[in-house]
């Protein structure tokens, strides 16, 4: 009896979920008016990828995310400092610095700042071995930027296995055109 029960639940689920579906995923169901009346509050922010899920104490998170960026490094900067120093053997002696020339101090004031900067009027990229932090291409493998400037020490050489994420590639091929993005799946 509770096999049977089984299997008409399971018949009652698959119903459903295929009356449920669609094949036609080329419509686009457009909005007749979009409301954007009332009161909104911000609930997250993240310039740089990984900074706020690395260096915010997890206390912090809700002040962290609804505090602008102008007020972030006053705010912050000493708590990234300290989760820095506690995370990166490359900055566990005063002194250390990355391969930017920054100790702690100077580069957690950086990133404790939490926004994509962008250059106007030069290359776009998050680090190119020249340009740091003029922006970000999508190809910019970001979070290897990010852990070598954490982990790698003044030549990127300190901590090899911590300073890369071995993922070198998107998965698919970014479009040469608008909107740039790779194609899902």
């Amino acid at each position: 009896m509770k096999n049977i029960q089984s299997i008409l639940g399971i018949i009652l689920v698959s119903a459903f979920t295929l009356t449920s579906c669609s094949s036609d995923d080329n419509t686009v169901v457009a909005s007749a008016q979009l409301d954007f009346s009332g009161t909104y509050a911000q609930q997250d922010q993240m310039g740089r990828p990984a900074v706020n899920t690395v260096f915010v104490s997890s206390g912090s998170k809700d002040s962290f995310n609804t505090t602008i960026p102008t007020q972030q490094n006053a705010a912050f900067q000493v708590m990234f400092q300290t989760n820095l120093t506690g995370l990166s053997p490359a900055f566990a002696n005063a002194g250390d610095q990355n391969a930017l020339g920054q100790d702690a101090a100077a580069f957690t004031g950086l990133l404790a700042t939490d926004v994509l900067n962008v250059s106007l009027d030069g290359t776009t990229t998050f680090y190119d071995g020249t340009n740091v932090l003029t922006g970000r291409a999508l190809a910019d493998d970001v979070i290897t930027v990010e852990l070598l400037l954490i982990f790698g020490g003044e030549n990127f050489m300190e901590n090899p296995t911590l300073s890369d994420d071995h993922v070198d590639a998107n998965d698919k091929p970014f479009l040469s055109s608008f909107p740039y993005l790779a194609s899902p799946w």
